[in-house]
């Protein structure tokens, strides 16, 4: 397993965020941490890239305690991407790629010719080799996380996380991404993703991972733990479930799930 996460706990001064959650997530494999807002996705994932500290439990990345880990050694292990990202100067596209080269270069480095190769390869696989000289402010949304995927790349880490990562994108888009991150899975990645659509998890996870409360309510394939009760518990709605399409694509609406 790439990343296991044990009893993890954590708190803000006095207020609980987390408690007691445990998962792994697998080399090749594309979880998805579903749940509403405010449940505890986002302290979670500060918690595994080393950004909170002050927690209980164990976090093992790539068979290293996550604790003992520089944050050198975790640009190594694990690539992070964000929901949006608004750099202060006019970088270009391939300028925001090679960002993702500097965990192997030293202080006050430049980017070296293979550093700018490994990040053309990065653009080229994500499919967005087109923008390379475009400015990063002046693409779409869709395109943004697309090159914010391809930097994850040029880090070459072997587990890539993604918090929301389709936020404030059409459904084109979203599919899109999403689409990229699942292949990126089959060919070895350890993908992670936070969400709260539970047609996004159910559409490109090979697993789930409820949470609410700070808690894990349950986890395993969603074909298999996705039912009326869960949505109710996770999001307060009454829905019914019915068979369309056999169990490669579940949708949820207000009202109805479809899978």
């Amino acid at each position: 397993m790439s990343v296991e996460v044990k009893n993890l706990s954590f708190a803000y001064g006095g207020h609980a965020v987390l408690r007691d959650v445990s998962f792994t997530a697998d080399s090749g494999a594309f979880l998805s941490i579903l749940g509403p807002n405010g449940v505890g996705k986002s302290t979670l994932f500060r918690c595994v890239l080393g950004l909170l500290r002050g927690y209980t439990g164990r976090i093992v990345i790539m068979g290293r305690d996550a604790e003992t880990l520089s944050i050198r050694e975790m640009a190594r292990l694990v690539a992070y991407i964000p929901q949006h990202s608004s750099p202060a100067f006019n970088y270009s596209v391939l300028d925001i790629v090679l960002m993702g080269t500097t965990a192997g270069l030293s202080a006050f480095s430049s980017p070296r010719a293979e550093d700018v190769a490994r990040a053309e390869q990065a653009l080229e696989k994500i499919g967005v080799a087109h923008l390379r000289d475009r400015c990063f402010h002046r693409i779409s949304g869709g395109e943004r996380q697309l090159t914010l995927i391809a930097r994850a790349l040029a880090q070459q880490a072997p587990v890539l996380m993604l918090d929301e990562p389709t936020a404030n994108l059409d459904f084109g888009n979203q599919v899109l991404v999403l689409a990229q991150a699942r292949a990126l899975a089959r060919e070895g990645y350890t993908v992670i993703q936070t969400t709260h659509n539970p047609e996004q998890a159910f559409m490109f996870s090979d697993r789930v991972l409820a949470l609410k409360d700070g808690r894990v309510l349950c986890q395993g394939p969603p074909k298999d733990i996705l039912d009326e009760k869960l949505m109710r518990e996770l999001y307060g709605v009454d829905v019914a479930v019915s068979s369309l399409f056999g169990d490669k694509v579940r949708v949820c609406t207000p009202g109805v799930i479809v899978r």
